[in-house]
């Protein structure tokens, strides 16, 4: 099996709220096109921020999503959503919200209420995962993931966990269901700790450091930087020079052509035309 190797290390740029709740980095569709990482088509990462008390939940009030799935981890703090399909639910550390918008909803994310009155550390990813032109008119559907039901891949010799959020990882398998084979993972690496990945040379593949330091094939790669591999090889090393956490994906490309604008991802302009007729006209739905 030949070696992965890192393509691209792209630091952080200046942060930008997204609402008044998410103070994140964009790496993909930002830094990264979106089509280089498809089907991720877009990463907001909110590394560790405190947030101070507030009476009034900060977030993101009511919009629409149509044409893909967003996929939001938790990693400290707490985020409530609800939505137009009348799926509601409140994800804290650990946890993983994946909400498929398909045909089209709308929906609206905020810091949990006893949360934004206590204030604290906040620490989020949300990537966006593209849909294939065939299951662009599926339903909104919501898959609600406790940490309690992500099966862990014990590494040897103390050397950490590995999450299996989506796809799998040696004999163990994602808690999530995809349209399209993905591979998502929490690392969770204990100082010194080891372990090897190996994905098709076609999947895009990426990582990014959520704590610690980790070195990739001999690489330091620092805390909130995002690695590129390249589209060859299969394997690659990750060792944790300190505690340390990442976020791993790797999928198959869709492959098919790319129209965004917004909070709309189709494949042509004139379905881009007609997903804002759409929502217009009231098909996603209504809230408050």
């Amino acid at each position: 099996m030949s070696t992965k190797q890192i393509e691209q290390i792209v630091a952080p740029r200046t942060p930008h709220y997204v609402g008044d709740g998410f103070r994140v980095h964009t790496f993909i569709s930002g830094s990264i096109p979106m089509h280089r990482m498809d089907p991720f088509i877009m990463l907001d990462y909110n590394p560790k921020f405190h947030f101070p008390p507030s009476d009034k939940p900060r977030g993101v009030d009511v919009h629409p999503h149509k044409g893909f799935e967003t996929v939001t981890i938790a990693y400290n703090g707490k985020v409530a959503h609800h939505d137009s399909s009348g799926n509601s639910g409140v994800i804290g550390e650990g946890d993983v919200q994946w909400m498929t918008a398909g045909s089209g909803i709308l929906h609206k994310e905020y810091h949990e209420e006893e949360f934004s009155k206590k204030g604290g550390d906040f620490q989020m990813a949300q990537l966006w995962v593209n849909l294939p032109a065939k299951y662009k008119s599926t339903d909104p559907k919501y898959q609600g993931i406790n940490n309690e039901d992500i099966d862990k891949y014990t590494l040897p010799d103390n050397g950490g966990e590995i999450e299996v959020i989506a796809g799998s990882y040696k004999d163990v398998e994602g808690a999530a269901s995809t349209f399209t084979p993905i591979h998502l993972y929490n690392a969770h690496l204990n100082k010194k700790g080891k372990t090897a990945f190996d994905f098709p040379e076609n999947y895009n593949t990426a990582l990014l450091v959520l704590e610690g330091e980790v070195q990739v094939n001999g690489r330091n790669v620092a805390t909130d930087h995002f690695a590129l591999f390249e589209n060859s090889g299969e394997e690659f090393t990750v060792d944790a020079t300190e505690d340390a956490v990442a976020l791993v994906m790797s999928g198959e490309p869709i492959g098919e052509p790319i129209a965004a604008q917004g909070p709309f991802v189709m494949n042509t302009r004139e379905e881009l035309i007609q997903a804002v007729r759409d929502f217009n006209s009231g098909k996603f739905g209504e809230m408050e």
